[in-house]
């Protein structure tokens, strides 16, 4: 589990695109990191529409924005033509960097467990230190927040 304080270890993962991107090739800069559970779900749909209205705004900032879920880099284009998003969406379909943030958990829908993403932000300050976490994310005004508490950080 990684916490308000802790560094980012470096990590490498496709894109939409199948381009790899690497912690090593984006730190020095705040970057939100966002967790979400699959591609195409409404609350999935809602939050990444919302990062890519916000983009603007983040990028003046001097902030990216990065989603990930275990969906494929095909899905993630799918859902990037779909919905005409403009963020950049990472495949982790090992699971490896759900697990090293914990956001990989025991869930529990209409009496069924199952393991899935527990939709969470991390906020990561340009020298790969997390400045800022959410868990257990309510899609609405998450954006919002997250605009905010970035504006008081930096």
């Amino acid at each position: 589990m990684i916490n308000i304080g802790d560094k980012v270890a470096d990590f490498c993962l496709p894109n939409q695109d199948e381009e790899e991107i690497c912690w090593r090739d984006i730190k020095g800069r705040w970057v939100v990191l966002y967790f979400y559970p699959k591609d195409n779900t409404p609350g999935c749909t809602t939050e990444a529409c919302e990062f890519t209205e916000a983009l603007p705004n983040f990028e003046s900032l001097n902030a990216i924005v990065l989603g990930v879920s275990p969906d494929s880099p095909l899905k993630h284009r799918n859902f990037i033509a779909k919905k005409e998003l403009k963020i950049t969406l990472l495949a982790d379909e090992e699971k490896e960097l759900c697990k090293a943030f914990g956001v990989w958990q025991q869930k529990k829908n209409f009496g069924k467990e199952y393991m899935g993403v527990v939709r969470s932000t991390f906020l990561i300050d340009p020298d790969g230190t997390v400045a800022q976490k959410w868990e257990k994310v309510r899609v609405k005004g998450h954006v919002e927040a997250v605009q905010q508490k970035l504006q008081e950080l930096i």
